[in-house]
């Protein structure tokens, strides 16, 4: 039967009243606010709110670092019958701010000391904005901001005369009304607003459910941001719904800082579940590595033949300790003994498993994770999807798969006509299901373009073995997706270094979960050799090709920090490395096609190994001999 949020967390509340919710640190320890606390500061906020005007359909953004008042903070919004709009931490463009709070049309805003400025910045163009609420108090204007606890001490007095009506108003928010609505990471123009409902969230839970069993005696450290989808479904609402324990990464004055507490922290929460993103999952691999290194020869050599031998003794998962294989198991019995196990003391020693989202975890870190008793299983999804779609588990996994999809939702793999493919036939990845989001907001041609007769097209490529594993490859179309998951459109940026320079004839964006984006940029030839030429230099000599490099290069830092451009992208999406190219994308090589658009995967496969060269330090060098070869030949 489907429920509001507000019903699901007011369940829980009445059977694990004493459980404990939140566990923040204050004062040197974490503190633990149990499921009663947490619901009468939820109250407390939700009558304030109402005080202050709040109404069914408004929407108010939030944007902070992890935190109980971040739990306090949606769930109050969601029980006026209001919208949370959560923004992400890494949004620190002022632009990237005022379209979402603007195009949202919010209200009010809620935000964390550190997050604030940002709003502040942002306020002269928006219109619907009329309140700022500050977490952690010093309201500088009182016509428009407020401090958080004065807006819970407003909500005492409300409730004082108003309890049956603040009841009626919880109690009158519908399943299928907007919970949140959560931007992608759009070019300038055109983030999409994913519109989630209550119903969409808990029926995502319980789908979830079926594939992860979470008792309620389970804590969890969430160390990602907690507006992913990933973090709020699997975080804040799976450990919700079972009276489990979701604890908050200690913050610090900077994100750099705050990175600096997980592994603290984690020793102090002794969490039995994690969910990681590739690139903690890197550094969590990185650190333990150094960490034996420093042990000596003797232990590390120890350590390398343990993962050899746990490694055929594990296989994919699926087929562990099979045949032959089972004649490890003493030895992998002795090596978890006397080293494996005491790296897990390094993560509090009870860390059952990892749940790894938002992008595609390499193959060699789940096999590394599951050899020293930490499994890190893959997970798919995506936030239109609010977001689980399928996971490996304890009890079905196969690495190197995205595991085995929830229960109580159809899939099918597509071509590009929407024609359904067999087993083992790669396509589109397209899902239905009560998970499937009610649409964009204010958008409604993208929205009939996604969700066609029920089912969503997730603009992913994949394939389903015999086994019943999902596969995901990557792209169906061309989105691009950083190694932290988030993904994000390349055409604005290829269209704006084109057209905004002169230099610039055809480029191609790449980011395939890698640490950064690259570029292959084909120069236009005349006006390099115009420039030279004007500068007096030869362009055959070598400082004339570095200059011709060096011209590119600079005409693409306009887009950085303090250049002409710097807040048309935001910066971590630009280009860390450049590649020349002496050859245009055209039809006859099969580069562009017919309608004279860029085919992706053939570039991507033609230049491959020069794209993986341009994530070498080497290749990070705009003088490489790559480059340099490229224009010399250009320029000849």
């Amino acid at each position: 039967m489907s429920k509001t949020i507000p019903q699901f967390f007011e369940e829980s509340v009445n059977k694990y009243p004493h459980n404990t919710y939140l566990r923040e640190k204050a004062d040197g320890a974490y503190g633990e606010s149990t499921y009663t606390d947490v619901r009468n500061e939820v109250h407390r906020f939700a009558a304030g709110l109402l005080a202050l005007g709040v109404k069914h359909g408004d929407r108010l953004t939030l944007i902070s670092e992890g935190r109980n008042d971040w739990v306090i903070s949606e769930l109050g919004i969601l029980y006026t019958g209001a919208i949370n709009v959560p923004l992400s931490i890494k949004l620190t463009e002022v632009s990237e701010i005022r379209y979402r709070v603007g195009h949202s049309g919010a209200r009010i805003a809620i935000a964390s000391a550190r997050q604030a400025e940002k709003l502040r910045k942002a306020w002269p163009e928006l219109a619907s904005l009329e309140k700022l609420i500050l977490l952690d108090g010093g309201a500088q204007d009182p016509a428009r901001e407020i401090d958080f606890m004065a807006v819970k001490e407003l909500g005492d007095k409300y409730l004082e005369t108003n309890r049956e009506a603040f009841h009626s108003t919880w109690n009158s928010v519908k399943p299928d009304d907007p919970a949140n609505i959560c931007y992608t990471s759009g070019t300038t123009a055109d983030p999409k607003g994913i519109v989630l409902s209550h119903n969409n969230y808990i029926a995502n839970v319980t789908q979830a459910y079926t594939l992860m069993d979470i008792p309620p005696h389970y804590v969890t450290l969430l160390i990602l941001p907690w507006d992913h989808a990933f973090a709020h479904t699997c975080g804040i609402y799976c450990f919700m719904g079972m009276g489990a324990s979701l604890a908050a990464v200690y913050g610090g004055k900077s994100g750099l800082d705050t990175l600096k507490n997980i592994p603290v922290n984690i020793k102090e929460i002794k969490p039995h579940l994690l969910m990681s993103v590739p690139s903690l999952a890197s550094n969590f691999r990185k650190n333990i590595e150094k960490n034996i290194r420093e042990k000596g020869k003797l232990i590390q050599s120890l350590f390398n033949n343990a993962l050899k031998i746990s490694y055929k003794y594990n296989g994919n998962g699926f087929v562990k300790g099979k045949g032959l294989t089972k004649l490890y198991k003493p030895l992998i019995w002795l090596y978890d003994k006397i080293l494996f196990s005491k790296i897990r003391e390094g993560f509090g020693g009870r860390l059952e498993y990892f749940v790894g989202g938002g992008a595609l975890l390499d193959i060699e870190l789940q096999r590394f994770f599951y050899a020293i008793g930490m499994p890190m299983y893959q997970g798919y999804g995506l936030t239109e999807a609010s977001p689980v779609i399928s996971s490996n588990s304890k009890t079905k996994h196969k690495l190197g798969s995205s595991g085995y999809l929830v229960k109580y939702m159809d899939l099918k793999i597509c071509d590009d006509k929407g024609n359904s493919l067999p087993v083992g036939e790669k396509g589109e990845i397209v899902i239905r299901g009560e998970n499937v989001m009610l649409g964009y907001w204010k958008n409604d041609e993208a929205t009939a373009e996604t969700i066609r007769d029920g089912w969503l097209h997730t603009g992913d490529l994949g394939y389903m073995d015999s086994d019943g594993f999902l596969y995901v490859l990557g792209r169906f179309k061309s989105l691009l997706i950083a190694d932290d998951g988030e993904k994000y459109s390349p055409e604005g940026m290829e269209e704006a270094f084109i057209a905004q320079s002169k230099f610039i004839d055809q480029c191609m964006l790449h980011n395939n979960q890698d640490p950064y984006t690259i570029c292959l940029i084909v120069p236009n030839r005349e006006t390099i050799k115009g420039y030279l030429k004007h500068k007096n230099i030869d362009a055959s000599t070598e400082e004339g090709i570095k200059l011709a490099i060096n011209k590119i290069d600079r005409e693409l830092q306009h887009y950085r920090t303090r250049g002409q451009y710097e807040e048309m992208f935001p910066q971590r999406w630009l280009p860390a490395a450049i590649g020349m190219l002496n050859e245009a994308f055209t039809e006859d090589n099969h580069m562009m096609n017919s309608t004279m658009k860029m085919v992706r995967g053939k570039i991507t496969a033609h230049y491959s190994d020069r794209i993986n060269f341009m994530y070498t330090p080497e290749g990070k060098n705009i003088y490489n001999e790559h480059n340099m070869e490229a224009m010399r030949k250009l320029l000849s």
